[in-house]
């Protein structure tokens, strides 16, 4: 028997990184797994119907659905999303950047320039040899847990965005694309999947044998937050008005439809 009908047939995308799991654990249909802005691009050309996408994407693309009561957040520190540098914060010049990252990236830009009044410059990942580095996900948890604090200083995106706003922060949220038939059903079937999920983290911390179990664990539990309510929202709303006042966003746009 399908445990979320309203999925059957939806297409469905999906990042592989250990936070997202708790959302899609138990899912009884087919799945398509991306980078986070691979996931972006697929859903704005139509070849996935609902996707576990970079909040940036919801702000600067309109048109989109937002699954409300779920995303990937953090209220302090992230632990997985960082800049890694030597020396003194305001001496970084270069820094370069994962090309699979949209929200991190841009997260790091407003928070550089609004709080420190740094404006360094950002490259790809391989140009050159940058001052520091911008890692996300898995491979942010890898480059933390292997020797690498003892001799890089790490500025945790989601503890300085929470010292500096006192907000939490929204990485991602499931983005429907507006044409998608029965939207509230499918929406209930996604957060179903959410509760169910966080419900499983033992589970899902034994089945993953790519971290420490008790890293894994104190992650899951203790730096990501599955829930979004209003003070995920105003927290959006502020990054939005950060990203146009730096033009990283065309302008405000219209709020974020909701269901």
């Amino acid at each position: 028997m399908n445990r979320y009908p309203a999925l059957a047939g939806v297409r469905v995308g999906c990042v592989q990184y250990l936070n997202s799991k708790p959302l899609i654990h138990g899912c009884d249909v087919p799945v398509t797994f991306d980078h986070p802005s691979g996931l972006a691009r697929a859903l704005a050309a139509g070849e996935l119907d609902v996707a576990l996408v970079p909040v940036f994407e919801a702000l600067r693309t309109p048109g989109y659905v937002a699954v409300d009561g779920v995303a990937i957040a953090s209220d302090g520190p992230v632990f997985s999303v960082f800049l890694a540098y030597r020396g003194r914060l305001e001496d970084i010049r270069t820094i370069s950047l994962d090309p699979a990252s949209l929200t991190s990236a841009h997260l790091l830009q407003v928070l550089l320039a609004e709080f420190h009044g740094l404006r360094p410059d950002f490259v790809h990942s391989g140009d050159g040899i940058p001052d520091a580095a911008l890692l996300i996900g898995n491979q942010a948890i890898e480059f933390r847990t292997h020797d690498h604090h003892h001799d890089h200083e790490f500025l945790d995106l989601g503890e300085e965005w929470k010292r500096q706003t006192g907000l939490p922060f929204v990485y991602a949220l499931w983005l429907m694309r507006g044409d998608l038939e029965e939207q509230r059903a499918v929406a209930d079937d996604l957060r179903a999947l959410k509760r169910d999920g966080v419900q499983h983290i033992s589970e899902i911390v034994a089945a993953d044998t790519t971290h420490n179990p008790a890293l894994s664990t104190r992650y899951l539990t203790e730096h990501i937050r599955y829930d979004l309510g209003e003070r995920e929202k105003t927290a959006i709303a502020r990054f939005r008005e950060l990203l146009v006042k730096y033009g990283l966003v065309a302008d405000a746009g219209s709020a974020l439809e909701w269901i």
